[in-house]
């Protein structure tokens, strides 16, 4: 169909580094996917692995998470990706 944007496939490497480094190539994607130029899909398991290291390494100075549950999920809702399980 000629109205809908290329897809393109995100496994968890990219995504992470879509994610976590504004340079990549990957964050141009999501730039370009949040203007409706391409439409970008990853799987449940790579967001899950984001989760995993943001989770793991963002840590207060006590050793607690600095992001709450609820705003992972706003973050999640915030990209211009569709997470497929």
């Amino acid at each position: 169909m000629d109205w809908r944007p290329r897809g393109v496939l995100f496994d968890t490497k990219s995504l992470v580094r879509g994610v976590f480094d504004a340079n990549s190539d990957e964050a141009l994607l999501i730039e370009a996917a949040a203007c409706g130029k391409v439409e970008l899909f990853s799987y449940s398991k790579s967001w899950n692995a984001v989760l995993w290291l943001v989770m793991s390494t963002l840590k207060d100075n006590a050793g607690n998470p600095v992001y709450s549950g609820e705003k992972l999920g706003v973050l999640r809702d915030s990209l211009p990706i569709v997470f497929t399980s």
